[in-house]
């Protein structure tokens, strides 16, 4: 992923925004020949222990590929959006001149995979899940041997991605104008696609690529 400076985030926007979006795609190598191995799914980053923990049914067939490669990269992207050519046209330019573009926010997390199957460790691992998704409560423990969860645990594996380098990437006009800036946002707010509240919110940032 290519990240000019004015697209990088300013210090703890990563981590704040991630917080908040916990669905990704966990890309695997595939074996000599084959694409990579795409997985969608929801996980709990802990940022105070440098990991993201999910699990996965156990016929998945990533788990070979996770045990013949466990180098892995956990991508989440939201808050795009497309930017039509006008809208960037610097004042005074031909608004037919405006380069169209895409607005988004990527984090990108290199990780090194470590399988769980302990029962008692993929308990705790999907209690921390469970927690994450459900802080309010209003569901049991998971443990070993017992009711509703325990005769269950056989049928996963837990995944948790120690992470070993981030990449970052919150693309919304940073090198452009202010008046371009402002012309963008009105238009998200005018247009109010799904995601566009979302972008409008990060180019808001007056002078800055992010929140």
């Amino acid at each position: 992923m290519l990240v000019h400076p004015w697209d990088a985030p300013r210090d703890g926007t990563w981590q704040r925004w991630l917080a908040a979006h916990d669905f990704g795609q966990l890309a695997v190598n595939g074996a000599p020949g084959e694409p990579p191995h795409v997985q969608p799914l929801h996980f709990a980053y802990d940022a105070e222990r440098g990991e993201a923990v999910t699990h996965l049914a156990r016929p998945n067939p990533l788990w070979p590929a996770v045990e013949a490669s466990p180098n892995v990269l956990l991508s989440v992207v939201d808050d795009y959006a497309f930017v039509p050519g006008p809208w960037q046209a610097e004042p005074g330019d031909p608004p037919e001149h405006g380069v169209p573009t895409s607005l988004y926010a990527a984090v990108q997390l290199r990780c090194r995979a470590h399988l769980v199957d302990d029962p008692a460790e993929k308990a705790e691992l999907l209690n921390r899940q469970v927690c994450h998704f459900q802080p309010e409560g209003g569901s049991a423990r998971a443990a070993v041997g017992e009711a509703p969860y325990g005769r269950l645990l056989s049928g996963i594996r837990g995944l948790r991605l120690e992470v070993t380098e981030v990449r970052t990437k919150f693309k919304y006009a940073g090198k452009r104008s202010q008046a371009v800036r402002d012309r963008i946002s009105d238009g998200l707010a005018t247009r109010a696609h799904p995601r566009d509240a979302g972008a409008r919110t990060h180019i808001r940032r007056t002078g800055t690529p992010a929140p």
